[in-house]
This record gives structure tokens, sequence and C-alpha cells, in this order.
């Protein structure tokens, strides 16, 4: 071994600041000698301190490894580039300054966003273990970010293999020589069903539907037999079963860990680009299209002045995804001294997906704006829409529309699977990391069990009235709550863990130390940025209102409650483990004086 280069943690050992072993702190095994009973110290870690309670270390079992660095970092990709990135940053985009967006979107991923993608593939790697077991060697009192982070995975696995389901559903029915949403002749038509294209002295008014509007509602939703909230109805078989097909496909992607997943990626991650780019080449060659995206790129510097930073900053985040687990779980799978920080740095421009889908959907707009003859900020009403009615309108009065409707589902069902990859994965990794005689062995089964249960969660939103339990779950499953999480395990890992012990973690795997830069955002701007984002979100909640249906006042208050069922973890699990720490809480403060 070279002088100066870590020995990398192995399970089962534990890392401590001021041992013997070395200034990284990594617990060397014993000689084979003195080797006596396997035990670990029971630790309440603040800076190097615990308390001294022997109990049974489980057995060390080997852990899976990429084939290929590449596998990891289209796994990363995948998982970052999903659905959000097609149709809610241009929406967002357009909605708050068109062009001057770009301003705080890129000072917030510079300042925010990056800084943590780094700091979460950083402790992935080096402590190579999931999101809930990775506490007992950061800092234990906080292990209910574990907790919290799986639930959250839980409830966004309810509603968002839904919308894939919903994008198959498409995908099936667009192989037909003419598309099913292509005109009013369909018996879910109404009279108010209103098609434009290719015809003169067409008014368009307030209750006008398209036909793709009313193919989304009345076919493939149904929702005109659901009474709202308080009457969802039946299950839509059909999309039953496109859901059981999503999820046969998950399991078989996820049943042998990274062996098998990081194969699947290959066509997955690149595929949407290639679709993007063919889609991008036909919307500039429509008609209006130039009126898309002048009305996307033309700044309103106004805007700069409003909650445009509270969107931009809740925009990154989720595009780069820490604090679901996923960028721990994939990265702890890692050689211990793979590049992390150039992966970090050169995943930046995947940002630009974003605004290039822009573009492929804008382009479009403009078009549509023309053979209606309206503004395009009446065709873009709702970022909903973009999906599953304004889109697929444009391409069905697109020369060759089959072609094209089938490959933009293709895309849709592929980015949606990447990230509902990686969000399940963070579970699996976290859950089978902290019970490895138990589980270690039994991998397909508890993969099984898992996918088993997202897909009888999600079954409330198969449902005539599904997609109002899809918007709450989406409102209030993984709202303000993961960005509470990612807020606390930024102030864990920056405050109690400490900078200076997680960036000689970074020089024993890299060979270097994390410049200013990095430690400033990581311990002050990153956490403001956070609690900034919070506050602004619970102080600003307009009212829920989907296809017209306002929803009522209860439902809010079950949003609020399943959000906060999620972080409850964290304060639950630190009453548990001051109350079942050994000693007075006078002794437990004289050894963590942090409390």
């Amino acid at each position: 071994m070279s002088p100066g280069r870590a020995v990398p943690p192995q399970p089962g050992h534990r890392t401590c600041q001021g041992t013997a072993t070395g200034s990284t702190g990594i617990l060397a095994p014993r000689a084979p000698a003195l080797k006596q009973k396997k035990t670990e110290r029971k630790k309440f870690f603040y800076t190097g301190h615990f308390l001294q309670v022997p109990v049974p270390v489980p057995p060390v079992h080997p852990r899976d490894k990429w084939s290929k660095k590449m596998d990891f970092l289209l796994s990363v990709v995948g998982f970052a580039v999903d659905l959000g990135n097609v149709w809610r940053f241009p929406y967002i985009c357009y909605q708050n300054g068109g062009g001057a967006f770009l301003i705080p979107y890129t000072l917030m991923a510079v300042f925010g966003g990056v800084p943590l993608f780094y700091m979460e593939l950083a402790l992935g790697q080096f402590h190579r273990t999931g999101a809930i077991p990775i506490w007992r060697r950061v800092c234990p009192i906080f292990k209910g970010i574990g907790f919290a982070i799986c639930i959250i995975g839980l409830y966004v696995s309810f509603y968002y293999n839904t919308i894939i389901a919903w994008a198959l559903y498409y995908f099936y029915s667009s192989f037909s020589g003419t598309l099913p949403w292509a005109s009013c002749d369909n018996p879910w038509n109404t009279p108010n069903c209103t098609n434009y294209f290719g015809r003169s002295n067409v008014t368009w008014t307030n209750s006008s539907r398209s036909p793709a509007e009313e193919f989304y509602t009345r076919k493939v939703l149904e929702i005109q037999k659901s009474g709202g909230l308080y009457d969802v109805g039946g299950i839509r078989w059909q999309l039953l079963l496109c859901l059981f097909l999503i999820f046969t496909i998950v399991y078989f992607s996820l049943w042998k860990g990274v062996k098998t997943s990081g194969k699947v990626v290959w066509v997955t991650a690149t595929l949407p680009y290639l679709v993007l780019l063919i889609l991008l080449v036909r919307g500039a060659t429509l008609p209006g299209a130039w009126r898309g995206v002048l009305f996307y790129l033309r700044p309103d510097w106004g805007k700069l002045l409003s909650t445009v930073w509270v969107d931009a900053a809740a925009q990154i985040f989720f595009s780069l995804g820490p604090g679901f687990g996923v960028l721990l779980a994939l990265a702890s799978y890692n050689h211990f001294h793979n590049n992390c920080y150039r992966i970090s740095v050169h995943f930046t421009t995947s940002l630009g997906v974003g605004f290039l889908s822009g573009f492929v959907i804008f382009t479009v707009l403009g078009y549509m704006a023309e053979m209606r003859d309206v503004e395009v900020e009446d065709v873009a009403r709702d970022k909903g829409f973009l999906l599953f009615i304004t889109y697929p309108e444009a391409i069905a009065n697109m020369m060759g529309s089959t072609f094209f409707a089938v490959i933009f589902f293709l895309m849709m069902i592929t980015l949606g699977l990447d990230s509902t990859f990686g969000g399940l994965e963070a579970v699996i990794t976290a859950v089978m990391d902290e019970y490895p005689q138990v589980l270690a062995k039994r991998r397909e089964l508890f993969v099984l069990g898992l996918i088993t249960v997202c897909f009888l969660g999600s079954l409330s939103t198969l449902t005539y009235g599904g997609a109002y339990v899809v918007k709450l779950l989406e409102e209030f499953g993984a709202g303000c709550s993961i960005l509470a999480v990612v807020l606390l395990e930024t102030i864990a890992v920056s405050w109690f863990y400490g900078i200076q012990r997680f960036s000689h973690d970074v020089k024993a795997m890299l060979g270097f130390t994390s410049g200013l830069f990095w430690k400033v955002c990581w311990a002050a701007i990153s956490p403001a940025l956070l609690a900034f984002i919070v506050i602004s979100s619970l102080l600003e909640q307009p009212p829920l209102v989907l296809f017209g249906y306002q929803y009522p006042a209860w439902s809010t208050s079950v949003g609020h409650l399943v959000g906060a069922s999620s972080f409850i973890c964290i304060p639950i699990y630190m009453v548990y483990k001051l109350v079942w720490t050994p000693g007075s809480l006078k002794q437990v403060r004289a050894t963590s004086p942090w409390l």
C-alpha cells in the first residue's frame, strides 16, 4: 500500500476519530493472535465520544460492486434525468420569467445542488452502506433520517409508477393508423370536443375541450366516473395491467442487484437523449415554432423580485436528487478510490437536459398556438397537461404521427423506469444493510416483498379518481418533507460529524482534500438555501385544483399528515436513542456536549 492512502472501511469496522490506527479514523481488524469474540461498541458520536456497551457484530458479507464505472454513471444520470426534467423545468422556466429564470437556477445549482450532490456521493462511497446504517458511523442520533428516506421512497413509488403506467397505456394506444386522440368521433367524446387542426372558422371557448384532453380524462382515467376524493370509484383494470407490467420490469431489473440494473440503464438512460434530439429537430420545423421559443426564452426581469428563487432552488434539489438516499446507495457500490469529485462536476452538464427539453416542448406549443390562433400562454395552462394532453395533441397532427407518438411515450417510460430503479434501490440497500444477517442471502425475496408492497400501495391511484390521489401524494408525499430531511442531513454531516473530518474522508478516497468553496457550501450556504425553501414552502401553499376539481379542506390535512409521517421518524428516533442509551441524562450530557 502506498504511503498516505488509507485502508477503506470494511463491513463490520467502524470509523472513530482519535484512534491509534491513523488520521483517517479507520479501525483496522485485530491481528489473528489477538482475535476475540466479535463485538462492537454502541456509540453515541460527537467528534469521537461514545459510550462503551459491547453488543454482537453481525456477520460480514461481501458487497457487490459495479461491473464498470459507466454502469454507475448511467444509473446516476438515469435517476436524476427523469420525467420532471421533461415537463417540470420548461413549465417553471416560462412561468418564472423565461430566460431570466436561468440566473437563479444557475446560482442555486452552483451553491446548493451540486455541493450536496457531491457530499452524498462521497458519503456513500466512503462508508459503503445504505441510508439507515450509515448514521451509526456519522451521528447515530440522526439515524431517523434513514427511516424517513425509506418512507418517502415508498410514497413516491405509490404514485410515480402510476404515471409510468399511464405512459404505457398511451404507448400501447399509439400502435394504430390513426391515433385515438386525433378526432372527436369516439364513444368517449362529448359535445364540447373541438378539433381545430386542419379546419377554419373554429371558435375555441373556455368550455372547449381538445380530443387529446378528452382521451386523457375520459378514456385513460375515466375520471367522469368519480365524484372526487369522496368517491374515487373502482379500479381501471387496463391501468392495473399496465402497472403490473411496469413493476414486473422493475423487479427483474433489481432482483440481482447492481449487476443487473447496471446493464439495463445502458438502454433506459441513453434512449431518452436520442428521442429528445429527434423531437427537437421535428419541432423546429413546425409552423409557429419560433413563437414558442421566444415565449420560452424572453426574459421577464421583474420576476427576479418574486418567488422565482424558491422555485429555482426547489427544481435544482428535485432534479439532482440529494436526500432520497439514491446517491448514497449507488455510490456505496463504487470502488473506494473512484473519483466521485470528477463525476459530480461533470454531472452538472446533465442539468442542461431540462433546458433542452424546454425547446422540445415549446416549439410544439408555438405550433399549437399558431393553429388555435391564440397566445402561447393560453396553450400551456398547466404543467401536468404538457405530457398527456398538449404534446400528444400536437403529435396527432404531425406527419408520421404514429412514429412520433411511439418514441415519445417510449422515452417517457424509460425516463420513469430509471428513476424508479434508483428510488427503490435506495430503500433496498438501506434495509438490507441494516439487517444483513437476515436479508443478505434473501435479496430476491426481499425485493419481491417490497415490489408487492409498492404495487398494493398504488391501487388507490388506479381508480377512476386515481388522478386526484396522484396529485395529493405528489404534493405532500415528497414535498417539504424531503427538503427538511436534506436540511437535517446536511446539518448532521457538516456540524456534528464535522467538515474537517468529512474532508479527511474525502482525502482518504481521492488523495486530495475538498477546497474552501465546498466546505463553505456544505457548512453554511446549502443549509441556508434549504431552510429558505422549507420555510417559504410552508408559508405559501396554494389550494389544490385538478381538472376544475377543488380539493376539500380535509384532504389538505391528510396531505400534511402524510408528509409528517415520514419526517416524524427523526425526532422519534432521537427520543428513543436518549432513553435507551445507558447512563443518566447527566452522564450522557457530559459525554455528548451537544445535547
